[in-house]
């Protein structure tokens, strides 16, 4: 018997009922110009805000994910790497769930890969958890891939040194898969509208330059906001082991842009669509 990990945020980050959710995600999509993907896509840096912030910079990232598709990329695995916002565990944690449900339907696990992931790092398989960042991607990739088997891990670990350790074993397990790696995450969370924008905006800069050094001196201050620097950096260590050797900036807003609030002291949230690209 299936058990399914319910949805945490049906009905409040995203819509509850199927068709509106659909509809809402194509929405988003389509408002996305034309993308022309050079090279591999290999990893994908997305939001997990509300989607009425933050659905439209992720649907950047899926928009590529299509892209890569009819470019003849094919996807028979994703993992989803979110930071542990709600889970006490420490580690790598990953639910006991057999399957993740939405309102468009149920995202098996794979259980292959969860099984030799358990032997490279440490994971943790917890019965329940309020964790939002990982199903929130799902909706997307329900739409732009149709059938696909998930890899899902919050990580609890703050040190951007568990980040290599899954970033490379991660490379280890994927190695002649059709896979993705989805970095859940959103950028600086700050009471100051200019100080996320001067601060995404050094993180954005860095993960451009591919330079792992000056990523991981971006990630490293102690008031460093982005809540997904880990998952981040795993999945450019994975990436980047893989070949990839670029990084784009599909997408950027803040919470202060979409709504218009943009005061000296409003508390703001960044979004960003990157995506880590393998070029010839």
């Amino acid at each position: 018997m299936t058990q399914l990990r319910a949805p945490v945020r049906a009905g409040s980050f995203y819509p509850a009922h199927a068709r509106e959710l659909e509809q809402i995600v194509n929405h988003y999509l389509d408002q996305v110009g034309p993308m022309k993907l050079r090279g591999d896509l290999l990893g994908l840096v997305s939001p997990h805000a509300g989607y009425i912030y933050s659905g439209q910079t992720a649907a950047h990232s899926y928009a590529l994910v299509r892209d890569a598709q009819a470019q003849g990329q094919a996807f028979d695995l994703v993992v989803v790497l979110s930071p542990a916002h709600f889970v006490g565990a420490g580690g790598f944690i990953i639910t006991q769930a057999s399957a993740y449900q939405t309102p468009l339907g149920a995202v098996e696990l794979d259980h292959d890969a969860v099984e030799a992931l358990s032997q490279e790092v440490d994971v943790h398989r917890i019965e329940f958890d309020g964790e939002h960042a990982i199903e929130v991607q799902l909706p997307f990739l329900q739409v732009t891939l149709g059938t696909f088997t998930l890899l899902p891990v919050m990580v609890g670990h703050s040190a951007l040194r568990a980040g290599e350790e899954l970033g490379h074993a991660l490379f280890k397990i994927l190695a002649g898969k059709n896979a993705l790696i989805v970095a859940s995450s959103d950028l600086h969370h700050i009471a100051s509208y200019e100080q996320v924008t001067r601060r995404d905006k050094e993180v954005i800069d860095a993960l451009k330059s591919m330079d792992l050094t000056r990523i991981k001196h971006s990630f490293s201050p102690r008031d460093c906001s982005v809540c997904g620097r880990v998952p981040i950096y795993a999945m450019l260590i994975a990436a980047t082991t893989a070949g990839a050797n670029r990084v784009e900036l599909l997408h950027y807003t803040n919470s202060g842009d979409v709504t218009g609030m943009r005061a000296s002291d409003q508390y703001t949230v960044g979004y960003m669509a990157a995506a880590a690209i393998r070029e010839p």
